[in-house]
């Protein structure tokens, strides 16, 4: 099926990761012009870009946790190719380690909600104001069942995928029609949220390693597997292109095989005579 994203310029943040990378080598194979951003992964990205060719692309390095980082970005972006399409606002920091609430420091707090809602912040207000000048483009969030069903240990992280997948995608689906509005041939500018479950990447090979840990994540699954970077990238494909989606705009899609939720305690853990 024909995407139409051919010469489209996709910017993807965080392309250096496993996700990212993924959804990268995607759009270039649909045809479409890639902004390939990394933050520390300047090997990867390159290596990336490489793998990418024969179509355009572009690679950029910057700290989307600042203003100047982020117009870097896409200045970068409008000088090699005058226009902006779609973001792709994957790039996120996670703290590896569990750290309960209460032991959480606010240098922690800070710091992954810089890197999770500050950046994709930053990131979206530059791309509206392209697209308040183009008067087209989308955005495709990626943010995580963590913001849905919570992730213990790791609350920081989880407000900010929350936030991203419904304060901030719900709200701005309505600001950028009004810039990008409907017209006889353009279905209008739309925004839409993805929300990967456990997918095998590099930063959870350790966890995934640990086949308890698995069956652990995989209880409450309709489909008791693990997603791969490829899921998530071909339906970031799919909300982005405008004739496959020109009617889906302010939505959350789940990629976590039916997951439910996530098993609180194992059965040895309960004590059947306080139940």
């Amino acid at each position: 099926m024909d995407t139409d994203l051919r010469g489209k310029v996709v910017v993807v943040t965080g392309a250096s990761g496993g996700i990212g990378s993924a959804i990268a080598r995607a759009f270039a194979s649909e045809g479409a012009r890639v902004v390939i951003h990394y933050r520390r992964g300047r090997k990867a990205a390159t290596a990336l870009a490489r793998e990418c060719l024969p179509a355009d692309n572009l690679v950029v390095g910057a700290d989307l946790a600042t203003e100047r980082g982020a117009r870097l970005l896409f200045s970068r972006a409008l000088d090699r190719f005058g226009r902006v399409d779609t973001l792709v606002a994957n790039a996120a920091s996670w703290e590896t380690r569990d750290v309960p609430l209460q032991e959480m420091s606010l240098r922690q707090w800070r710091a992954t909600l810089e890197g999770v809602l500050t950046s994709t912040f930053l990131c979206l207000r530059e791309f509206f104001r392209i697209v308040a000048r183009q008067r087209c483009g989308n955005a495709v969030l990626i943010a995580s069942t963590a913001g849905i069903f919570g992730e213990a240990g790791h609350a920081d992280y989880a407000a900010g995928k929350a936030a991203i997948a419904f304060g901030l995608t719900r709200t701005l689906k309505n600001e950028i029609a009004r810039i990008a509005p409907h017209t006889r041939r353009y279905c209008g500018g739309r925004v839409n949220s993805i929300c990967p479950g456990w997918t095998v990447v590099p930063r959870l090979a350790a966890r995934l390693a640990d086949h308890q840990q698995i069956r652990k994540v995989t209880a409450t699954m309709a489909l008791p597997q693990l997603g791969r970077p490829e899921d998530i990238a071909r339906a970031a494909v799919f909300l982005a292109s405008d004739r496959l989606a020109r009617h889906i705009t302010g939505q959350t899609l789940v990629i976590a095989g039916g997951m439910e939720g996530r098993q609180l305690w194992q059965a040895d853990e309960i004590d059947p005579a306080a139940v």
